[in-house]
């Protein structure tokens, strides 16, 4: 596989439509993106679709994997899209833009260093907190704390990735904000015991 670069990679039959993906990202193979904010260093697996989302930096986000999925209208005497895409079925001229624009504002939000496991779905509106992770299958409707690992139909949190001052510790340092050159430096840190590596980084200054 071709390395990847600070410009964004878009794999095979992928298609996207008001994205704007950052430095080292990777859009995989038949994905589809609707206005979505892809952080640098974060990538897709194949056949993921993704609307209406804001994607933090160093997400990993698996195979077939479904963010924001788009709503139909429950309060209408009908589910169905007649009703706002009028001008396909003929009935009108222009399209009801005031739902299309609700619709936009239901924004998904998926923090830093996060894992959406393999065929999640995450519902709009929705945030999933950094170094989170989601199970393989899970349906998100409500909120994931960070540093939480959550699965299940609807997803519920199982348990911490860290115990809590480990965590508290690792949102202080913030490595997902450094700079390219930063993260090579300190690649081996990464391999540390995570212990370890917040003693190296866990105070003032230590920021580049």
């Amino acid at each position: 596989m071709n390395r990847l670069s600070v410009q964004a990679t878009v794999r095979e039959g992928a298609v996207q439509e008001n994205c704007t993906l950052g430095s080292w990202t990777e859009v995989g193979p038949w994905n589809m993106l609707e206005n979505v904010t892809l952080g640098d260093y974060s990538y897709t697996g194949p056949w993921c679709i993704v609307q209406n989302a804001e994607i933090a930096r160093f997400a990993n986000i698996a195979a077939a994997v479904r963010i924001g999925p788009t709503r139909h209208p429950m309060d209408r005497p009908t589910l169905h899209h007649f009703t706002y895409r009028r001008v396909l079925y003929g009935f009108a001229e222009t399209d009801d833009d005031a739902f299309f624009d609700w619709r936009r504002e239901q924004v998904a939000r998926i923090g830093n260093d996060t894992w959406i496991g393999h065929g999640a779905i995450i519902m709009p509106g929705v945030t999933v907190g950094d170094g989170a992770v989601i199970g393989a299958g899970a349906v998100v409707t409500r909120d994931i704390a960070p540093y939480t690992v959550a699965a299940g139909v609807p997803a519920r949190p199982l348990h911490p990735r860290f115990p809590a001052a480990i965590a508290a510790a690792l949102l202080r340092i913030a490595w997902w904000a450094w700079d390219h050159q930063t993260l090579r430096a300190r690649l081996e840190d990464f391999s540390l015991p995570v212990e370890e590596f917040i003693a190296r980084h866990d105070h003032p200054g230590d920021a580049p």
